[in-house]
């Protein structure tokens, strides 16, 4: 049943510059992810698993394909009232856009007042993770703590990425640091820091008086983490859930607690080959939190030819409808609906997305290429980074070889 007296409240405005160019033309969380999904069907997929069914995805930047997905995929019951609907940057207050994560929502009370919820859950859309909200929820109920944050244990070394929590007694939030040059380490593990997920419980009225005050401030960058959360701290009303506490149905203990921020090019890279070994890091096929979706009506993947030298073959790898192998080699890669492999190219370590085309021949390696590219016959991509970087193609710090949709790739 439906769980009444909560609003989901999805903050999908980001620009998501740090994944460019892959989000040249679409907004961050409609960026593909695991082959068939968007990055937002990861939260959205949280919340209507939990039964929390009235959803606004606040939307911004280079949103079409991303109302366009929740417009298809994400259909609820009309008649019970239920709904997950894109909700743009209205101008309600002026000519002006969202000029943060606070302002994305102190702009869209109007959501708040109409559906008049007890509990309002704020979460981000770009994160890949399963978990289950209503535990949080019922937290959150019980302390009667005006927000409650959702946070995790990282590396002291990536924690300033993020905003940092401290706490003495692993509830009442004692300082909220947003993304510190020096992050603390914790008391029982100096390498490592307790960092915010992004995801908010709020008592309704609490919310409502916190963005109120903080659009008024002018001070303010009216960031949800950088402002909005550390009033709260300062007035006591704060608390921390812990992500490790969390109990998600058919989670296994390999990937209990997984949770990654695929905000860079190399997380997001990172994150896809979590996908693909035999026992994954994180596991697509849990049948009792599943990750929805909806797909093309594309045929099954065909894997074609069985003659020397031109069997195809797909190892450690995720190959999507519409997908065709005709003779190559893909290996530990994940292959979005509609990419064909022609015979003897390799593809080693790649993430492909929608309609790639790989040539007669071509090696790839190290490699994410947005949709539409073809690979001519022959070329190399991700052998040298040195000589892709000089081709114009982006190449990250670790190496990773990124073709954006419309670069050209020479023979």
């Amino acid at each position: 049943m439906a769980q009444r007296g909560v609003l989901g409240m999805v903050l999908a405005g980001g620009a998501g510059k740090r994944l460019a160019p892959l989000t040249a033309d679409r907004a961050k969380p409609a960026v593909p992810f695991g082959g068939i999904y968007r990055l937002v069907d990861f939260v959205l997929s949280n919340l209507v698993n939990a039964d929390y069914l009235r959803i606004v995805v606040l939307t911004q930047y280079k949103s079409h394909s991303l109302d366009r997905h929740i417009s298809l995929t994400w259909r609820m019951s009309s008649l019970l009232g239920n709904y997950v609907t894109p909700v743009p940057a209205q101008q309600r207050l002026g000519p002006r856009w969202f000029s943060g994560s606070a302002d994305a929502i102190y702009q869209s009370l109007n959501l708040v007042y109409d559906e008049q919820p007890a509990y309002v859950v704020v979460f981000g859309a770009d994160h890949v993770y399963r978990m289950d909200p209503r535990q949080m929820v019922e937290q959150h109920i019980a302390s009667g703590a005006g927000v409650t944050v959702a946070g995790i244990r990282v590396p002291r070394s990536q924690a300033s990425s993020f905003g940092v929590i401290r706490t003495k007694d692993g509830r009442r939030i004692d300082a909220f640091l947003e993304k510190p040059d020096d992050p603390p380490g914790l008391p029982d593990d100096p390498e490592s820091s307790y960092v915010s997920m992004g995801n908010y419980v709020f008592t309704t009225d609490v919310l409502l008086e916190a963005v109120r005050k903080d659009a008024y401030d002018e001070g303010s960058v009216h960031d949800m983490g950088g402002n909005v959360i550390p009033m709260l701290v300062a007035n006591g009303d704060a608390q921390v859930y812990d992500f490790a506490d969390n109990v998600v149905p058919g989670a296994t203990d390999r990937d209990r607690g997984y949770w990654r921020d695929v905000g860079s090019l190399d997380a997001y890279y990172d994150a896809h080959l979590d996908l693909v070994s035999v026992l994954p890091v994180f596991n697509l096929y849990n049948r009792q939190w599943p990750i929805l979706t909806n797909t093309p009506p594309l045929p099954p993947a065909k894997f074609v030819h069985d003659e020397p030298g031109r069997t195809g073959h797909a190892i450690e790898s995720l190959v999507s409808p519409g997908c065709i192998i005709s003779g190559g080699q893909v290996r530990r890669s994940v292959l979005s609906p509609g990419v064909h492999v022609h015979s003897r190219a390799e593809v080693d370590g790649c993430v492909l997305l929608h309609g790639v085309d790989v040539g007669r021949g071509a090696i790839l390696r190290r490699t994410i290429i947005d949709k539409g590219v073809t690979i001519p016959p022959g070329a190399s991509v991700g052998i040298d980074p040195d000589e892709d970087r000089a081709r114009g193609f982006h190449v990250t710090d670790s190496g990773i070889t990124v073709i954006g949709k419309g670069q050209q790739v020479p023979a």
